[in-house]
């Protein structure tokens, strides 16, 4: 498998994840801190300022890399298994 082929994988398993994850926000069944959770991801990647400015070497940017993902973790640890297992299968079933 090619870089390419291996690009556009992971390109069109990040789509199917926002799409979860959009999907899940959306479900009236989902609770009200999950809806939070997200929020704040989302937030967080769009503020113009990190709470470590970028500059500081590593640092700066590993911020974003850590509470982001973590934000999202504690967002799916709070799902109902069903609820989630039901938008997974529909949205990773469509392809």
């Amino acid at each position: 498998m090619g870089l390419k082929n291996t690009l556009l994988q992971i390109s069109r398993q990040i789509k199917q994840h926002l799409k979860l994850y959009q999907s899940l926000y959306s479900d009236p069944q989902t609770p009200r801190l999950v809806r939070w959770l997200l929020w704040a991801a989302i937030g967080y990647t769009l503020l113009p300022f990190d709470l470590i400015p970028d500059f500081i070497p590593v640092l700066g940017h590993l911020d974003d890399v850590v509470i982001v993902p973590l934000l999202i973790y504690l967002a799916l640890k709070c799902i109902p298994q069903d609820l989630y297992d039901t938008h997974y299968k529909r949205i990773f079933n469509e392809s």
